[in-house]
């Protein structure tokens, strides 16, 4: 990483201006649109950035994908870089390319980076048939190429950040604040009927995940991460083409400590341990591929794919300073390997019926490795020094599979109805499936004005990868023992979702939207962190209700463009109904009698962002972040202070000595230096606490070529 800078002078200049779209580029946007309309949006809210504002807003290509969606209508920040859209706990679907990529250990580390994607829209509200499993919002990726880079859409986006029309590639150096170092290159090309883009990236910092402390510098909390991603797409003739997308993260994190902290056993030997010196550290890796082939046969436009995942999270603890402050030190290994298939058509029929269905199946073999030294207890519960370890494995094949049809139905020449019929079926710790009916009505009662109201039955199976039924027995008469003994198993969401909104163009430049919400459901999953590993677990809430509004305005010029987004939200539950061993009796007690509010429940979200082109080649960005703070204490009954931050970024494009084009740019991340307490440690299923990271000031230097 060292010799980057070389590199960079030693690039070749840029490519020629294209002066003509060839062949093979008409035919990869007419493949792509029809891509796009097998799986459309069909009434859900939708909220999209294009490449243009990706590359605007502070940080640029360089932020994560969390980051662009804090800036999406009712994203709540959490620790971790957890997104929460409509008052839903790790409910996000994520697509590239039309295609459901399956899930994976969930841990610290984004598994791609905002340089590769050309397009980003984010689905919620009552979805249509063809989404299934997590439902409280689908993040839909359209990976860059090389032929949308000389499409003419694509490229104006690159060309107004710093690129010239026909660029295919991009090498950059970006860095700051807690020792950030971000070098990465993307390069895209075309040769005959092939189409290329590979991007890749190594971060380093010493500050991974958020500081348990207020303080500016985090104690023991560096990172390493590796990212690559590689889209391979072949025309095998005018109408079908062949696509391999493949990708791979590398993270390595220390988790951070706390000064001051006291010992509560005594173990080896050892009863003093300077807390500041725990050596906890995770590691997660991330492989994934997809193969699809898509057709288009006149009226009838058919894709089918292949794909493969395999996501494996370590988290290896202190031996004895864990013993000593928690009277457990657990090595967790969780592997998750996902192999699937899923097919979608469309085929109108007619001017009035577009008749979309499809199928997919998953297979899921995940494996659970925990190997923990522990105290045992004397008669009277006092913990002897004789360490001991305990191990236990587990491991389960699972399958799910999937069945959809629907029919968008234009009823006039500005009303549309789309009815669609789902049904799915779980073969995993719990055997089940439900038909969900979906229903959405859109009506264009005046030009620039939409009203869409939908109604969605959903069935949400908990992740596999994170129910690891362990036996509790173990661990009794020892540190480790489980408050009780019960530990009934995880069931799969089910609810009734409803929702209504309005958006109104006002002028070309200007737009605004109105949606509310309403969901019932039954064993609504939540997530918890239980012990030092920074490992969630599913459990249930019997009962559970979560509604909501979001206002939205936005403002799209030649020079300026702005968004502001306000959301309201409430999400409560009753009675845990499963992995009751995680709480205190009196806590289970609390939650059976009333409804509490969910740890990651925040009542007021709002976002804002400005972009400012000020002469060409230019780009001045602001965005805000502010929340009146989620929930803390008992059973979720207190709430942390309300917080606001604000980013500013500055990006200029320019002409090289090289004669190549540059950009280089500033960025400066919580500009008023705010202290913001996430968590403080209380809380249901919450583990530790958690501060937003400090005023942060960043550069980057970038080369198109």
């Amino acid at each position: 990483m060292r010799y980057l800078s070389m590199l960079l002078l030693a690039l070749p200049a840029a490519a020629q201006t294209v002066t003509a779209i060839p062949d093979t580029v008409v035919r990869a946007q007419r493949l792509d649109a029809a891509r796009n309309d097998i799986s459309p949006s069909l009434g859900a809210s939708t909220t999209t950035l294009d490449r243009r504002t990706i590359e605007s807003l502070p940080q640029g290509p360089n932020a994560s994908i969390n980051a662009l969606l804090f800036q999406t209508p009712g994203a709540a920040v959490d620790s971790f870089g957890e997104v929460h859209l409509r008052g839903e706990h790790r409910g996000l679907q994520y697509r590239l390319n039309g295609i459901t990529l399956p899930e994976g250990v969930a841990g610290f580390g984004s598994f791609l980076d905002a340089r590769a994607i050309e397009r980003l829209s984010v689905l919620t509200g009552a979805l249509p048939a063809q989404f299934g499993y997590r439902t409280g919002g689908v993040v839909d990726l359209t990976l860059r190429s090389a032929a949308q880079g000389q499409s003419g859409g694509a490229a104006a986006g690159t060309q107004s950040s710093g690129a010239a029309a026909g660029e295919s590639g991009r090498v950059s150096l970006y860095g700051g604040s807690r020792g950030l170092i971000n070098p990465s290159f993307d390069h895209a090309r075309t040769v005959g009927p092939w189409d290329f883009f590979v991007t890749g990236s190594y971060l380093r910092s010493n500050q991974g995940i958020e500081n348990p402390t207020r303080t500016r510098s985090p104690i023991h909390n560096n990172t390493e991460q590796y990212r690559g991603l590689a889209y391979i797409s072949r025309a095998l003739d005018d109408r079908t083409r062949l696509s391999f997308i493949t990708g791979s993260s590398w993270n390595r994190f220390q988790i951070p400590n706390s000064a001051g902290q006291v010992t509560e056993f005594t173990a080896f030997g050892v009863s003093d341990f300077d807390s500041r010196l725990l050596r906890a550290r995770q590691n997660e890796q991330n492989y994934f591929n997809v193969l699809a082939l898509q057709s288009s046969l006149g009226a009838l436009d058919v894709q089918v794919a292949a794909f493969h995942r395999t996501s494996v999270t370590r988290f290896t603890p202190d031996p004895v300073g864990d013993l000593l402050f928690n009277g457990i030190a657990s090595q967790v290994q969780r592997r998750s390997d996902a192999l699937g298939l899923q097919g979608d058509a469309v085929y109108r029929l007619n001017e009035r019926h577009t008749l979309r269905f499809g199928a997919s199946v998953t297979g899921d073999r995940t494996r659970a490795l925990n190997r923990s030294t522990v105290l045992p207890l004397d008669a009277v519960g006092e913990a002897l020094d004789s360490p001991f370890r305990i191990e236990d494995r587990t491991s389960r094949t699972g399958f799910t599979y999937g069945l959809y049809a629907q029919d968008e139905w234009r009823i006039a020449e500005r009303l549309t109805l789309n009815l669609g019929l789902r049904f799915d079926y779980l073969d995993a710790y719990v055997r089940t499936g439900q038909v969900s009916p979906r229903a959405n009505l859109v009506w264009l009662p005046f030009d620039g004005t939409r009203v869409s109201l939908g109604y969605a039955r959903y069935f949400t199976p908990p992740a596999q990868d994170l129910i690891t039924p362990g036996r509790l027995a173990l661990f009794d008469g020892t540190t480790a023992a489980a408050f009780n003994t019960r530990s009934d198993p995880v069931r799969p969401e089910r609810s009734h979702y409803f929702n209504l909104g309005l958006q109104q163009r006002i002028t070309r430049e200007i737009s605004v939207g109105v949606n509310g919400y309403y969901k019932d459901a039954r064993d609504l999953t939540d997530l918890g962190q239980f012990g030092r590993a920074i490992v969630f677990t599913p459990f249930n809430y019997a009962r559970a209700r979560v509604f909501g509004v979001e206002f939205t305005a936005a403002y799209r010029g030649p020079r300026f463009d702005a968004y502001a987004n306000l959301a309201l939200s409430r999400a409560a539950g009753r009675e845990i109904r499963s992995g009751q061993f995680n709480f205190e009796q009196g806590e289970l007690d609390y939650i059976a009698r009333k409804y509490v509010r969910l740890d990651h429940d925040q009542l007021i979200t709002a976002s804002a962002g400005v972009i400012y082109r000020p002469w060409d080649g230019a780009r001045a960005s602001g965005t805000m972040l502010a929340g009146t703070g989620l929930r803390r204490g008992f059973a979720n009954s207190e709430r942390q202070a309300p917080y606001s931050t604000f980013n500013i970024g500055f990006a200029q494009d320019f002409e090289g000595p090289d004669r190549a084009r540059w950009t280089a740019r500033v960025d400066v991340i919580n500009l008023l230096d705010r202290v913001v307490q996430l968590r403080d440690g209380s809380g249901i299923g919450v583990g530790a606490p958690q501060f937003l990271a400090r005023r942060g000031i960043y550069g980057g230097l970038s080369r198109a070529f």
